[in-house]
């Protein structure tokens, strides 16, 4: 089992920033695939906005390139992710997502997981 905990929401006028962590633990997971996703106000939909493999290669949605930076510490099995030039629209829960593989156990297979999420208002 791996338990994520993300931190670093809160309250910013728009341009301001924010960074956003999420801390993975769990014994014996080897941790893969890490992402952020966004639930927007009113939505049932996560948007994926940005992800990073163990081997630190990047994707991020298009609405956030140029402002958000995704990075990682593999042996601290964290994420981050930096979000400057923040807008109104950029409102919504967060949610760390991490893949994780048990080897050496009887646990078979890619395992995913969510955290708890953490709010991010962006208001004047």
């Amino acid at each position: 089992q791996v338990q994520l905990v993300e931190s670093g929401g809160g309250l910013v006028q728009p341009g301001g920033s924010l960074r956003l962590a999420c801390t993975a633990s769990g014994s014996q997971a080897v941790i893969g695939l890490m992402s952020w996703l966004r639930q927007a106000p009113g939505k049932r939909r996560r948007e994926s906005i940005a992800s990073i493999t163990s081997g630190f290669v990047t994707e991020y949605a298009d609405s956030v390139k140029g402002r958000f930076t995704i990075s990682r510490d593999n042996a601290k099995n964290m994420v981050y992710l930096q979000m400057n030039n923040l807008h109104p629209d950029d409102t919504g829960v967060y949610y760390c997502n991490a893949d994780a593989q048990f080897p050496g156990t009887d646990k078979r297979g890619n395992y995913n997981y969510w955290g708890q999420g953490t709010q991010v208002t962006v208001s004047s």
